[in-house]
C-alpha cells in the first residue's frame, strides 16, 4: 500500500493582522506551522504505515522554506517527503495548487503505485476546502470528504471503509482504491517525533521538483492560471451588544446570557 500526504505551510492565523490601508495579510514577523489539519492526515497515513504497512510520501508545494514542514511529517515516521517549488507555481488559487499537486502524484504513481492520498479538510488561511476535491476530481478517482474514522482496509479487494462527518448525522461509507480522504482534526492525536525521527529527518534527502520535472503548461498554473482572485481582506466589524461565549461555557449559563440579553434588547426597544 503507498499512501501519498498532501501538507501546506501555512501562517500562524492566530498572530496574522490585516493592514488597514492594503487590506492584505501582514505575513512579516508571522511564524509558520503546517497547517493543523494535515498533521493529522499525516498522522493518519503513518497509522496506515503501523497497520497495513503502508509506505508513506509527503509532498508540499511551496517556497524552499516549507522544507521545514516535510521533515517534520519525515520525523514521525513518513518515509519520503518531496516538494513542489518554482517559482510559476506562486500565487497559485485551488484550481492551480490542485493541478500541480495532482500532476506531481500521477509522476510519483509511475514509480510506485498510489493506492490513498490524504489531505486536511481545509487550510487555516484559505479555509476552502477545495484542493482535495479537485486532486480527485483531476486524476479521476473516488473522494472520501470529512472524515473522521477510518474503519478498515481490505487490501485483497482493494476497498476501504470509512465513517463520515455530516452536519446533524454520519454516515459509513465504502470505496475502491485508489480515493482521496480529507480528514477531521477528530479522526486521531498527532504523535510527537522520536528523537531519532529528528535525526534522520535532518539528514533526510527531499527531493525537489519544479516544473522542468512535471512539465505544466504555465498559462494554467500559478497566478497566471488562477481564475480566482481576492480583492480585499478585512476584518468584519462586530456589533455592539454582541455575545461572545467562550469555549467551555456551561450549556444551561449560555442559554441564560442570551435569554437576558434578549429581555434587555427588548425593554430598551420599548422605551
Amino acid at each position: 500500500m503507498h499512501v501519498v500526504v498532501c501538507i501546506k505551510m501555512v501562517p500562524d492565523t492566530t498572530q496574522v493582522s490585516i493592514n488597514p490601508e492594503t487590506n492584505t495579510l501582514v505575513r512579516e514577523g508571522v511564524p509558520f506551522i503546517t497547517n493543523p489539519y494535515d498533521t493529522n492526515a499525516v498522522e493518519e497515513g503513518i497509522r496506515f504505515k503501523d497497520k497495513y504497512g503502508a509506505y508513506v510520501t509527503v509532498i508540499s508545494m511551496g517556497p524552499p522554506s516549507a522544507l521545514v514542514v516535510l521533515r517534520k511529517a519525515l520525523a514521525i515516521g513518513a518515509d519520503e517527503g518531496i516538494l513542489l517549488s518554482d517559482r510559476v507555481f506562486g500565487g497559485a488559487d485551488t484550481l492551480a495548487t490542485s493541478m500541480v499537486l495532482s500532476a506531481a502524484i500521477n509522476k510519483i504513481n509511475l514509480t510506485r503505485t498510489v493506492d490513498i492520498i490524504l489531505c486536511g479538510k481545509q487550510t487555516i488561511d484559505g479555509d476552502t476546502a477545495q484542493v482535495g476535491p479537485g486532486i480527485a476530481q483531476r486524476l479521476n478517482i473516488t473522494q472520501l470528504t470529512l472524515v473522521n474514522e477510518v474503519l478498515s482496509v481490505d487490501e485483497e479487494n482493494k476497498t476501504i471503509r470509512v465513517k463520515r462527518k455530516l452536519e446533524g448525522y454520519q454516515e459509513i461509507v465504502e470505496s475502491i482504491l485508489p480515493t482521496m480522504i480529507t480528514v477531521e482534526r477528530e479522526i486521531n492525536t498527532p504523535r510527537y517525533p522520536t528523537v531519532p525521527g529528528r535525526f534522520n529527518a535532518d539528514d533526510a534527502v527531499i527531493r525537489i521538483w519544479g516544473n522542468d520535472v512535471l512539465k505544466l503548461n504555465t498559462q494554467e498554473i500559478g497566478l497566471t492560471g488562477s481564475p480566482t482572485q481576492v480583492r480585499r481582506i478585512f476584518a468584519p466589524v462586530r456589533e455592539k451588544g454582541e455575545i461572545v461565549i467562550g469555549e467551555g461555557t456551561q450549556q444551561s449559563n449560555a442559554v441564560n446570557m442570551v435569554f437576558n440579553k434578549l429581555v434587555e434588547k427588548s425593554f430598551l426597544e420599548l422605551k
